[in-house]
């Protein structure tokens, strides 16, 4: 009872510094925790790890996004055998012909590849060719200048009039045309399609640099100068028509524009991979699903036994820093278990409401709000927000955030309720199974889901929809 008395945050408490500590500590994943529990190993002499030689080798680690099915691949726990039926929150695997309505997209799920290549920058590497160009000393000045402009994608991200400008203070008597050669010899660098002004630039580059007999290549460059916006509309018959050919040359075009990268600076200097640690593990044990704490991810912390036998010898003096040192590293090992125990707690609550998930997937996924796990563990809602924020579940379906099992309902015809990811998994199983001639519009697909039992309104189907990043029916109509 005191331990629920202590995590009801909610209530109007006098917080003391030891009660603010252990709600900082339920805010923190288990990454940040232990980052913060090294400097205070080291402030507090009174506290160290069980086994100072012990690293962190053995933490199962699993790569962020977390709500991918493929990070059950890195769990460390072989008995997990289970197939991972579909990732929990994933982009339309089809192209997504939006991408091409503008220059530089930051869509961090683009087909190409988003690692950096050698380690390096995208303005290294190509600083590194302008070094053994034959270029002059001025050419080289002028590329380098446009090579500072280029934006991640390796977008130009100033009109060549602007950068010509402000280089007039510079470089003496400059003429606009030496910023244009300047500009086709940073075009002609690598990666291909690098320096380019907008999308239909970048495209045509690539386009230029393909053997002259490829198949389409002459169609695909006359469509992305002039009609790639009818392209991203998916307008087949005004195509066929402005270019005057027929589906099998527009389907061959189409794909050689597809094969082409629309960022092709990405791959260099991508962001820092983050990590997550599993606080739990899911298992089936004799028909039910049990939740088991990380031990490798648990700090194992202990008093000092050498200071705090010293402290003992002269606790007739008050001990002074010691003591209190003493009294802090008691409580922190102390908050470090009920953190632990808590997520426990409210991680196999959340675990015995959402049975049917681990047997069937986000389509049995049941409706769940704060409300009802706080009652459960009898902590404030508060409280709940707080551990399922940044602690993550390894299941045999893959790692989830805690917070992905709460959401929202919607009312069906037997008067009971179906959970939101549940619809958004239908939704999905119902467009991947469409036909591409004749996609499911969003009308449509509140009408087979009302034929399910499932009420719901076409802005609800759109707005789920718009949450899966899928094309609207008109973007997704094959070609």
């Amino acid at each position: 009872m005191k331990h629920s008395l202590q995590l009801k945050l909610g209530q109007h408490l006098t917080l003391t510094p030891q009660l603010q500590q252990s709600i900082r500590l339920l805010q923190l994943s288990t990454l940040e925790l232990n980052q913060e529990l090294e400097q205070i190993l080291q402030d507090n002499p009174l506290l160290e790890r069980e086994g100072e030689d012990e690293d962190d080798a053995g933490l199962a680690v699993a790569e962020a996004p977390a709500h991918t099915a493929e990070a059950e691949a890195q769990n460390t726990e072989p008995s997990q055998s289970e197939s991972s039926e579909s990732d929990p929150v994933t982009a339309q695997d089809d192209s997504d012909w939006n991408d091409y309505s503008s220059a530089g997209s930051n869509d961090e799920d683009s087909d190409y590849e988003q690692g950096s290549a050698a380690g390096s920058t995208l303005r290294e590497h190509l600083l590194d060719q302008l070094i053994v160009s034959p270029l002059t000393l001025r050419d080289r000045t002028l590329v380098a200048t446009l090579i500072d402009d280029l934006d991640d994608s390796g977008f130009l991200t100033q009109p060549l009039e602007d950068i010509t400008a402000s280089l007039q203070d510079e470089i003496d008597e400059l003429d606009p045309q030496e910023v244009e050669t300047a500009l086709k010899h940073l075009q002609n660098m690598d990666p291909t399609g690098v320096g380019a002004r907008n999308l239909a630039e970048c495209l045509i580059l690539q386009l230029r640099a393909l053997p002259p007999d490829t198949p389409a290549r002459d169609v695909a460059m006359r469509l992305t100068a002039h009609y790639l916006d009818l392209l991203a509309a998916r307008d087949v018959g005004k195509l066929k028509k402005v270019l005057g050919i027929n589906d099998t040359v527009l389907h061959a075009a189409r794909t050689l524009i597809l094969s082409l990268n629309p960022r092709p600076g990405a791959i260099f200097g991508a962001d820092e991979t983050r990590y997550v640690i599993p606080d739990v593990y899911v298992r089936k044990v004799k028909g039910m699903w049990i939740a088991s704490l990380n031990a490798d991810a648990m700090p194992k912390l202990r008093v000092n036994r050498v200071y705090a036998d010293i402290l003992a010898r002269h606790r007739e003096s008050g001990g002074g820093q010691l003591a209190t040192q003493l009294q802090e590293a008691r409580w922190l090992i102390k908050s470090v278990q009920q953190r632990f125990d808590t997520i426990l707690r409210v991680s196999q609550a959340i675990v015995d409401r959402q049975k049917q998930f681990f047997e069937h997937g986000d389509v049995a996924m049941h409706p769940l709000v704060l409300r009802e796990i706080a009652d459960t563990v009898e902590l404030h809602e508060s409280t709940i927000s707080r551990v399922t924020t940044q602690k993550f579940m390894m299941t045999p379906r893959g790692l989830y955030e805690l917070k992905y099992f709460f959401g929202s309902h919607v009312a069906t015809d037997s008067g009971g309720a179906c959970s939101s990811t549940a619809i958004r998994a239908l939704i999905k199983q119902l467009i991947a199974a469409e036909s591409g001639k004749k996609p499911l519009s969003d009308g449509q697909l509140a009408e087979v889901l009302s034929q399910q039992g499932i009420v719901v309104a076409r802005r609800t189907v759109a707005k789920y929809r718009e949450t899966l990043r899928i094309p609207p029916a008109n973007m997704r109509r094959a070609l």
